[in-house]
């Protein structure tokens, strides 16, 4: 058994925790002193050796070699004190490091009774601890952590252990140490994060074991935290002696050494973790799944504590734990600032977080340790401070993919548990007044059957932070325990937000709460409430303009009529409040709660029509009576109520108890599944006497449509119809029960009985169901009305809508479309009621089933275990992201801001409209001019608005016009803004706030000059006014607010760069705005995928001024896989730069620009500063960083950050990359830091710490430095969760390195003026190099198929290996069928790749291993790619010639095209391919397809899905819409433009009808110039593309497809023409 005691010394008072009997674990504060006493008065040695990291060797090695002389001196001891210090990261613990260690300490002559010290974090414990438990054959040895983490866990229980390739801790040993010695001062000097990293830790073990310590630990999380992270200001020694310790010091050991205590205690019963040690693994199945994908981007106690919540649903899930302690769980960690879920930002904006699929996650924790066989074993709590079992339980895979998929479905069918009886969760209307009223009442109050959801949490937070009240939990967490602050509230301290989440509710009553707020108790005298983005967009207007005309100030930050708001201090005047009470009753419900503390008696008079749910306005005055306080509601004369309402003066008192009712709108789920699927079910704890409106629908909705119905004052009983027997409801008003309305519309969707005949609604069918009064669900979590419609429009339900409601027209089940996926919006109301649809339509999946936590957490679990509907859970393709491929990699991005629109803002010229309008067909959305907007709602011209106005007036309108825009759902929306639209702080902040959650606004710029004498030459239009100064200074003045109100910046070049012509520059541009939206809006990452098997490299550009070498970039990157911008290298002057210096930003961003319209590759963006080889000023921290930023800010592919910066730019940068990927450097240029020494150790865990990517270069001596540092790579990359490396030696004696390495060699060229670095290679000799070692293999590649003797393709192939330097050969195969002879030739081990031509297309389907998506629809192959995973050949199958139709429309169609249609011609099987691209080009909305043959036309359209819009056509006049684009799938010689001649004619008329333009393409090889061709020849807006160019591009895309690399185009394309025209 572990106890504990206190000993006073005269060193320090310390907590003593005994563990396997001894007295080892010794805490307190500021111990040094007190240690090393300790350990040379009872630990004599000959040497003391101490190990610890670089990092933290700087900060405490003096002290601790001053504490440990003091001692040895005070002791007598004259021992010897040795450190060993190693780079700091998870890589020391490896085989290597230990080596080097033991190595050294032999070197040292240690022997047996040596006392090895581990000083530092879990990494430095468990290593250091293995080295003493084997050196000598153990030696002793002392823990001494100085992380939280490693304090509470990993120092704990004598486990050792190091990392091998094959994971974590895998080699070790059990070696308890002498001594652990916990100084708590340690944890000031950590960052915060890391405090929060071990409190997962300590919270886990309190809700496994301590009931009472967890109870203190969500009740105190501010003290305990401040504790942690802040120095006292006393002393510096503060809390070394109980008596000069502070009350959060005294909070802070407790809860840690009682964190410490349980482990001891666990470990002292079951030391080898053979059961009990198990359960302080609760968290750890799942979190060590998610941390071994987001390991180190992601902390360990990080993904523990999402792994907590999740292992505590699985225990809700199988009935053993209740929701309470679940919401406790949560609130805890939350307070704490952990994630607690894979929803959270930090973990969704990391590109990792794609691989976290659910069949990922489950086949990570099929390797446990506590697992037995295949069966997996997770620890589950039964209640806070208590396991289900003293061990951890086997738990089924399908239970735990319910909890961690996103979807569920419902697998419909009858309830197993009818007759049901049961109780909904309490209330969230009546939860919430009574958390209000308790707080603000005198007394204390306990509450029973309060809802644990969100909202109630995000109240409960709130009045915490203004020190309303005091929150503590009886009964296991079932009665909340509130002391009430008696309406004396407090601002939050500076800076501290309330965050609202999506919480209407609390919302709505804080927003008065605040108001209430006492200046005399508050040191600031305003507090800021805000949420979501949802949040942001629903109205708080009437409430906000009441309070105002009352007196308050209150302020919008962001949108008028939403939240943000800042709410001043002694606000709540009272008096006579005149309130617009007809959109939200809460806002009536906000000032009758509070007006008892109003300053004067409050009258509160509601004006503006019609009240809103006045059911909940008698809830709050009924509720408001039982906590003390009687409103009186005026009536008439002749004794009508009047909408006037009387709140005396006073003070709340807390009834010692109060019972919170369970949720009406909650209960009608389970009782409209009993309706539809003729079932009973009773709710039993609501009836006809319940506050709630919604406690109606039983009588008012299921009772008309043909439920029995026996409903009691404290009970509703429902038994539904016989399946498929509902009645519709006709007309129905649910004004009372407005959020009832979902449930209705889903049953109604299936009521095919008519309507009762009274209430039949005229003009509709007799099924319809006219729900009205429900005008206030527009503005709920989501547009309700509109969000039923669109989803059941996805079952084939007809709907219609009116101002206050909506039509729903019933139809069979039998007849309703299966397999729906149902979106929520976030919204449960949504997600519960399409649970009830989808009990009796198969297949139906509910997206976002984490939604229904604001009001019923456990929803899915009582679906299950009691309703008796099985739940399942389910992977939605858009979160299989684990398995991308090749240069498209998918970026998984935060969601939170990925829907809402694109902004462009600049100056007016710098070409807004015209980025725009690309931008938007791109992301095939559309493009808005705010000016044409603010014309729609103001009915005039800006210039015509400010004459008759003013400018204040116009920049008021224009932002309140940006409000709404900011509030839009359309993530490809482009919305460009006015140039001035940042001259207003309001809209500034708008912006800022934008950005800061993830949203993206684009500052488009271009040359000053430009923009002065683009306007100059079109001076004041109609629709602009002058702006009264000079351009240069508005430009001067707008400047920094472009840049710091804007995500990204795209400088706009108008002119063509290199040789291009305006029609080639205009490709350009749209193919470079493809690549940047793309980019930052995370679809499309444009870097090449990186590896071992797919060696990878980027130019070196070193010219001053790249412009006069764009005419040569496709020569100067043949081979290169990206482009090296050296940004320290460029010179305005176009002369190198001799004197360290940076050129101005403009300048860069114009080169920039300019080199992205010649090249599509991705770009690595490198400022090298004069220390590590460059020109960059190494003395100037905020120019490097502002250059550096430009990058990020202009979508660069690649970031160089060099890791010699301050860790604060470090730290910024990496965190501020977006999309880009940040490759982390060092360069050592003078050899001084050899590959087999700690120092490169440590620049590699700096460069693993903040990129994404790592590069390391060293300077080679000798040839055998190439050897140490393959040694090095091999042991990095052997590392779990290693990043890629580059690492490289200079000079040539280097140059072999790099030919080795694989990831992003830089290279250089012939043509460029000097490389970038001494050895740099070409491509071309780093191939020959390689080829030459045998790491390139010569390969043979062929073309199948007959006739094939005069293909060009062998030209292709043949010409591009041989100017990139590749050994291979293409070769032709002819064969009229698979036979023997092919399939010989694809399973030798010289096989490359193939080309496959007809008739062979279909045939070698069948002998591939795997085909693509694309081919799967197409039903053709034209290439095979060998692969080789884990070394087994397989076949794989792709159709590059979609690609190639595309790439030809795509480039050749003009940009101002927006919905247009194309023409496929000939339905053969090339037709398909055409078809297939055409559905991929989103403006392309219908295609037309032409067959004389209407019959094998019909076929095709029917073999594609309806979505793409294929309209068969046996005659050109049929086509309505005239195409944009045109494709010949027929031989050239079948279309004619003569009608004299035989063959297809083509009418003029085909493209005369089109004014704005296409392309024509024809698949005909031969002709060069077929009919179709000949057609546009004279028609300067139609592009021509021939058959031989379809070839060359869908060739271009084979060779990526085979090397991974670009085909040098422009001298593939010179071959292929000269073998083409002979």
């Amino acid at each position: 058994m572990s106890v504990s005691s206190t000993t006073s010394t005269p060193l320090g008072d310390v907590l003593k925790i005994s563990i396997l009997g001894n007295e080892s674990i010794h805490c307190g504060f500021h111990l040094l002193p007190y240690i090393f006493d300790t350990i040379t008065s009872t630990l004599p040695s000959s040497a003391y050796v101490l190990i610890t990291d670089t990092n933290l060797s700087s900060l405490y090695l003096n002290d601790l070699k001053n504490a440990f002389e003091e001692a040895s001196s005070k002791n007598g001891s004259k021992a010897r004190f040795l450190v060993y210090e190693v780079a700091p990261g998870e890589t020391a613990k490896s085989r290597k490091v230990k080596e080097e260690i033991e190595d050294w300490m032999l070197d040292q002559k240690l022997t047996r009774d040596t006392v090895v010290l581990a000083f530092g974090g879990g990494v430095i414990g468990d290593l250091t601890g293995f080295v003493a438990a084997t050196f000598m054959r153990g030696v002793k040895f002392v823990q001494i952590p100085t992380t939280l983490l490693a304090m509470v866990d990993s120092a704990v229980g004598g486990k050792t252990a190091i990392d091998t390739p094959h994971g974590k801790n895998l080699i070790g040993a059990f070696w308890q140490p002498s001594y652990i010695f916990v100084d708590l001062a340690f944890l000031t000097t950590l960052p915060p994060r890391e405090v929060s990293n071990g409190m997962a830790e300590v919270v886990k073990t309190a809700a496994i074991w301590k009931d009472d310590d967890f109870a203190l630990l969500e009740s105190r999380p501010a003290e305990i935290s401040l504790a942690a992270s802040t120095k006292p200001d006393t002393s510096s020694t503060a809390g070394r002696f109980s008596s000069d310790r502070s009350h959060a010091q005294s909070l802070l050991l407790r809860v840690v050494s009682g964190s410490i205590y349980v482990k001891a205690h666990i470990v002292t019963i079951d030391e080898r973790e053979t059961g009990l040690r198990n359960l302080v693994n609760f968290g750890h199945t799942i979190g060590h799944a998610i941390e071994a994908v987001l390991t180190p981007a992601m902390l360990h106690g990080e993904c523990v504590s999402v792994g907590i919540i999740l292992e505590a649903e699985v225990a809700r899930q199988l009935g053993i734990l209740s929701q309470v302690a679940v919401g406790r769980l949560t609130r805890c960690l939350q307070a704490y600032g952990l994630p607690i879920s894979l929803n959270d930002r930090r973990i969704t904006s990391l590109p990792a977080s794609s691989q976290l699929s659910v069949d990922r996650l489950l086949d990570i924790m099929r390797i446990d340790k506590k697992n037995s066989g295949p069966a997996k074993k997770i620890v589950l709590l039964s209640r806070i401070g208590k396991t289900y079992e003293e061990k951890a339980s086997v738990v089924a895979d399908p239970v735990i993919r319910r909890v961690l998929c996103e979807a569920a479905t419902v697998v419909s069918g009858t309830p197993t548990k009818s007759p049901i009886t049961m109780a909904t969760p309490g209330s969230k209307s009546i939860s919430n007044r009574a958390l209000v009223l308790a707080a603000l009442a005198t007394g204390t109050c306990r509450i029973r059957n309060l809802l644990h959801s969100d909202d109630t949490a995000v109240m409960m937070n709130a009045l915490v932070e203004l020190k309303g009240a005091v929150f503590s939990w009886e009964d296991g967490g079932d009665t909340i325990v509130v002391e009430g602050g008696g309406g004396t509230l407090s601002a939050p301290a500076k800076g501290k937000e309330l965050y609202l989440g999506n919480a209407g509710t609390a919302s709505r009553f804080l927003t008065t709460v605040c108001a209430m707020v006492s200046g005399g108790a508050s040191t600031e005298k305003s507090t800021i409430i805000t949420g979501n983005a949802r949040m942001k967009q629903r109205p708080i207007g009437p409430l906000v303009d009441a309070l105002s005309a009352n007196g308050a100030k209150v302020r919008y930050v962001e949108s008028q009529g939403c939240l943000p708001l800042e709410i001043d201090t002694d606000g709540f005047k009272g008096g006579h409040i005149k309130l617009a009470a007809s959109v939200s009753s809460q806002y009536v419900s906000s000032i009758l709660l509070c007006a008892p503390y109003a300053a004067e008696e409050v009258v509160l008079e509601l004006t503006g029509g019609q009240v809103i749910s006045q059911p909940y306005i008698d809830m709050t005055t009924a509720m408001m009576a039982q906590f003390g306080i009687t409103v009186k509601r005026q009536t008439d004369s002749a004794g009508k109520l009047l909408d006037v309402y009387v709140i005396p003066k006073g003070t709340y008192v807390n009834p010692a108890d109060y019972s919170v009712e369970s949720d009406a709108s909650s209960a009608t789920y389970p009782l409209a599944i009993a309706a539809i699927t003729g079932t009973t079910c009773t709710i039993s704890n609501i009836g006809s006497s319940s506050l709630q409106g919604d406690a109606r629908f039983a009588k008012e909705v299921l009772e008309p449509m043909g439920c029995t119905v026996e409903q009691t004052l404290t009970s509703t009983k429902v038994t539904g119809p016989p399946v498929g027997q509902l009645r519709a409801l006709g007309n129905v008003d649910m004004e009372p029960m407005t959020d009832a309305f979902l449930t209705a519309s889903v049953l109604a969707a299936v009521a095919n009985l008519p309507a009762l005949p009274e209430r039949q609604v005229q003009r509709l069918p007799p099924t319809a169901s006219r729900i009205y009064g429900i005008a206030n669900q527009r503005v709920k979590e989501c547009n309700r009305i509109k969000a039923m419609r669109d989803q059941l429009a996805k079952f084939g339900v007809e709907t219609d809508e009116f101002d206050d409601g909506i039509i729903v027209i019933g139809k069979p089940a039998t007849s309703l479309v299966r397999g729906a996926s149902v979106h929520c919006y976030d919204d449960h109301r949504v997600a519960m009621a399409f649970s009830v649809l989808a009990c009796i339509i198969e297949k139906t999946i509910i997206e976002e089933k984490r939604c229904v936590e604001k009001t019923w957490p456990n929803f899915w679990d009582d679906l299950q275990n009691k309703i008796g509907i099985p739940v399942e859970g389910v992977e939605l393709d858009t979160h299989k992201q684990a398995s991308t491929s090749g240069g498209k990699a998918v970026v998984r991005t935060d969601q939170s801001q990925a829907d809402h629109p694109v902004f462009i803002i600049g100056m007016r010229g710098a070409g807004k409209t015209y980025i725009g309008k690309l931008a938007a067909d791109v992301l095939g959305g559309e493009f808005t001019d705010a000016d044409d907007t603010f014309f729609e709602e103001t009915k005039q011209s800006v210039s015509d608005f400010v004459a008759a106005n003013s400018w204040d007036e116009f920049r008021r309108v224009e932002t309140e016009i940006l409000g709404k825009f900011v509030q839009e759902r359309r993530g490809n929306h482009v919305i460009a803004l006015g140039g001035g639209v940042v001259e207003t702080e309001v809209a500034r902040q708008l912006l800022q706030s934008h950005v800061a959650k993830g949203g993206v606004v684009v500052h488009v710029t271009r040359a000053l000059e430009d923009i002065d004498n683009f306007l100059s030459s079109i001076g004041s239009t109609a629709a602009r006014p002058n702006w009264g100064e000079s351009f240069a200074d508005v430009f001067k003045r707008r400047e920094p607010w472009y840049a710091g109100c804007s995500s990204h910046e795209f400088y706009n070049v108008l002119d063509p760069v290199g040789t291009q012509s305006q029609a080639e520059h205009e490709q350009a541009m749209r193919r470079e705005c493809e690549r940047f939206f793309t980019f930052i809006k995370g679809s499309n990452n444009n870097r090449p995928a990186l590896g071992n098997d797919n060696p990878t490299n980027f130019l070196s550009l070193t010219f001053p001024d790249i412009t006069p070498a764009l005419s040569q970039i496709d020569e100067l990157t043949s081979g290169a896989d990206a482009i090296e911008l050296r940004v320290d290298l460029l010179s305005p002057s176009g002369t190198a730069p001799t004197t360290p210096g940076l050129p101005p930003h403009s300048f860069i961003a114009k080169q920039l620009a300019s080199l992205r319209l010649a090249t599509s590759l991705p770009i690595v963006y490198s400022v090298r500063s004069k220390d590590q080889g460059g020109m960059a000023p190494s003395d100037q921290s905020e120019l490097y960083q502002s250059t550096v930023e430009l990058g990020i800010r202009s979508a660069c592919e690649y970031v160089d950050l060099e890791v010699c910066w301050s860790s604060k730019i470090l730290s910024k940068m990496s965190k501020s990359k977006g999309n880009s990927a940040i490759i982390a450097s060092w360069h050592d240029w003078t050899g001084s830091m050899p590959w087999d020494k700690q120092a490169i150790r440590s620049k590699y865990s700096a460069c693993s710490r903040y990129g994404d990517i790592i590069k390391l270069v060293g300077t080679a001596k000798s040839f055998s430095d190439n050897s140490k540092l393959q040694l090095f790579v091999e042991e990095m990359s052997a590392q779990p969760g290693a990043k890629p490396l580059l690492a490289i030696n200079m000079g040539s004696a280097g140059q072999l390195s790099r030919a080795l390495n694989s990831i992003l060699t830089p290279i250089t060229h012939p043509l460029l003026p000097s490389r970038a670095a001494p050895g740099q290679l070409s491509a071309k000799e780093v191939l020959s190099i390689r080829s030459s070692i045998g790491l390139l293999p010569s390969k043979k590649f062929y073309l199948f198929g007959s006739p094939i003797a005069h293909s060009v393709s062998p030209t292709l192939h043949n010409t591009a290996f041989t100017s990139l330097g590749y050994p291979h050969t293409y070769g032709l195969h002819e064969s009229e069928k698979v036979d023997q002879s092919v399939l010989d030739v694809i399973r030798s081990p010289e096989f490359g790749g193939a080309s496959v031509t007809i008739p062979l297309k279909l045939d070698i389907i069948p002998h591939l291993d795997s085909i693509s998506e694309d081919v799967k629809i197409i039903g053709a192959v034209n290439t095979i790619v060998p692969t080789s995973p884990n070394g087994i050949l397989q076949l794989h199958g792709e159709n590059t010639d979609w690609q190639a139709i595309r790439q030809a429309a795509v480039q050749n169609l003009p940009s101002t095209l927006k919905h247009g249609s194309a023409l496929v011609i000939g339905a053969g099987g090339t037709c398909r391919a055409a078809i297939y691209a055409l559905s991929k080009i989103p403006n392309i909305k219908t295609i037309y397809l032409f067959n004389r043959t209407l019959e094998n036309a019909v076929k095709v359209k029917e073999s594609f899905p309806g979505n793409y819009n294929i309209q068969v056509i046996d005659i050109f006049d049929r086509v309505s819409v005239p195409p944009s684009v045109i494709v010949s799938t027929v031989p050239g010689t079948s279309l004619t433009i003569s009608q004299k001649e035989e063959g297809i004619y083509l009418p003029p008329s085909l493209i005369e009808r089109n004014s704005q333009g296409g392309v024509v393409i024809d698949l005909a090889y031969q002709p060069y110039k077929t009919a179709l061709l000949s057609l546009v020849e004279q028609r300067n807006n139609w592009k021509a593309v021939p058959g031989v160019e379809i070839l060359v591009l869908q060739g271009l895309v084979q060779f990526n497809l085979w090397t991974g690399k670009k085909a040098p185009e422009g001298e593939v394309r010179k071959a292929v023409m000269e073998k083409y025209f002979g």
